[in-house]
């Protein structure tokens, strides 16, 4: 099942429809969508995933890293809730 990202780059609201079948997560697919090679930063990641306790260090260095590459908000859409027999 697709889902729509709504997100700002470079003080530009974008929109992009997204599916967890192509992409890990919402930030790999925003930077792909915006030409980004994240090959570097993947790799940083996890390095900072296996030294850290928690995983708000790997948060807190993706999203300042997201936000050097000049991103803003990077989100998922709220799903609509459809009634029966609608779609």
């Amino acid at each position: 099942m697709s889902r729509t990202i709504l997100y700002t780059y470079k003080k530009q609201e974008k929109t992009l429809t997204f599916s967890y079948d192509q992409f890990r997560t919402i930030h790999e697919a925003v930077a792909a969508a915006e030409g980004i090679d994240l090959n570097a930063f993947l790799k940083m990641e996890q390095q900072v995933e296996a030294v850290s306790n928690s995983t708000k260090a790997a948060k807190d260095y993706r999203d300042n890293h997201f936000k050097k590459l000049g991103f803003g908000r990077i989100t998922l859409a709220q799903k609509e809730n459809r009634g029966v027999g609608h779609k």
